[in-house]
């Protein structure tokens, strides 16, 4: 039976097409508002999203977490809906929303009924321009967003080693910054700072429309100049989106967090590794066969050496942030198993990592592997939301939709030889950061 299962999958790879390519339409408005349509006719439902190019990387020094703290408050009330309104209207129409921040975009969607979509065009159009604060509005969101980095980090031994070990391997970009933001500074912003950085970046000629459903690419084109092609360019939009890059890094860098409700400790490295880049994707694509090889199951080489055969580790994982606009990171975890000490785990971590660098890979396993990412590909197609989140944080991140209908095959055009380079590019020493979380016990 599991051989039937995996015949069955490979044939199902082997001979599935990705349809995204046939699907996918795009337009520019008159005002610079980008539109992207996925068609997708199974069900009468829609997904409409709207991307900004801007996020948490690109708030002024000083007021971090404004751009997710904005995010909030595009919920309250504009000339024509009330503070609640708009996620109230979505849902009286059977439908959900929701909103998210990351370093390079903030995007909100809805997802309802394929005939609901002129209501959602018209109501995400007018909070574009049309936001109206109050002092008191920004006090009780302000709240809000400290309480949420109180659950979500302070509450969170784990989080808080990982919010000091990206500030940690980023000391001048801003990636290097929580996304939410640092407490004293959340605890600052103010009435001014939202709507410096709305008056900024939410305009049409910074944005991405993504309409993805059962549409057809006229009538979405017809609808998004009606609601959106009215609203003008900003004109002091800057042309480039502006980071303090990073300095290049010559030394090895270590951490040590230690805290009293850490319950299981461990070790992770990360390195400094080059983002999927337009037109020139062959090095993140051997990246992502490389983090997957090494730690991306239960059968790859760290679990297969580690978790398995030696019984040092209890969990071990490597993955690669390929999606950013800006250079990015390859992590490495080890999760120690019992009586195994943090420098132990790590040692075996590297002896793993050498042995790659000097062996590299067999081919039946990058085969696997390749086989195993395609199949998720095509199943990921099944999936009307994902697909508009890949286009969308795509776009937003540098990488054009060509980009995203040509990364299936620039992922099954790596090879071995690809793979062993990119571990020897990315696993140098000096170009890393190694951080042990453990509780307050001596020893470990």
């Amino acid at each position: 039976m599991i051989r039937l299962a995996v015949a069955a999958l490979a044939t199902l790879v082997l001979t599935s097409p990705l349809r995204a390519a046939e699907q996918v339409t795009d337009f520019m408005l008159d005002n610079g508002m980008q539109v992207v349509v996925i068609e997708d006719h199974r069900a009468p439902v829609v997904v409409h999203m709207v991307w900004y190019r801007a996020g948490s990387a690109d708030e002024p020094p000083g007021q971090s977490g404004v751009a997710h703290f904005l995010e909030h408050l595009l919920f309250k009330g504009t000339d024509t809906l009330a503070p609640g309104e708009f996620s109230a209207t979505v849902a009286k129409n059977g439908g959900t929303d929701n909103a998210f921040t990351s370093y390079d975009y903030t995007a909100y969607y809805q997802r309802v009924a394929a005939d609901r979509l002129p209501l959602m065009m018209r109501m995400e159009s007018d909070r574009m321009k049309n936001l109206r604060l109050s002092e008191s509005d920004i006090v009780t969101e302000r709240d809000v967003i400290l309480e949420e980095r109180n659950m979500r980090v302070e509450n969170n031994p784990s989080a808080l080693y990982r919010e000091q070990k990206n500030a940690v391997q980023y000391l001048n970009h801003r990636y290097g910054v929580p996304v939410i933001g640092w407490k004293h500074e959340m605890e600052e912003l103010s009435l001014e700072d939202a709507l410096s950085y709305y008056g900024t970046y939410y305009s049409p000629n910074n944005a991405i429309l993504i309409v993805a459903g059962d549409v057809q690419p006229d009538e979405v084109l017809a609808l998004a100049q009606e609601h959106y092609g009215k609203i003008p360019a900003n004109p002091d939009l800057p042309n480039e989106r502006y980071r303090s890059s990073e300095p290049p890094q010559t030394a090895e860098r270590r951490l040590t967090f230690r805290d009293a409700r850490v319950a299981q400790p461990y070790v992770s490295r990360s390195y400094m590794a080059p983002e999927r880049d337009s037109g020139a994707q062959e090095d993140a694509a051997a990246l992502t066969i490389l983090a997957e090889v090494l730690g991306g199951s239960t059968t790859s080489i760290l679990a297969e050496k580690l978790q398995h055969e030696d019984k040092t580790a209890l969990y071990t994982a490597a993955y690669y942030r390929g999606g950013s606009l800006d250079d990015t990171t390859f992590d490495v975890i080890v999760v120690p198993a019992p009586g195994v000490t943090l420098q132990q785990a790590e040692d075996a971590m590297d002896e793993v990592l050498l042995d790659l660098m000097e062996n590299g890979i067999d081919n039946e396993r990058l085969e696997r592997v390749k086989m195993q990412i395609r199949a998720s590909q095509i199943y990921a197609l099944d999936n009307t939301e994902g697909l508009a989140n890949r286009y969308g944080r795509a776009l937003t991140q540098g990488l054009t939709i060509r980009d995203v209908q040509d990364w299936p095959h620039v992922l099954q055009d790596v090879t071995a030889l690809d793979v062993l380079s990119a571990a020897r590019m990315v696993f140098d020493r000096k170009q890393s950061v190694t951080g042990w979380l453990m509780n307050e016990e001596v020893g470990q």
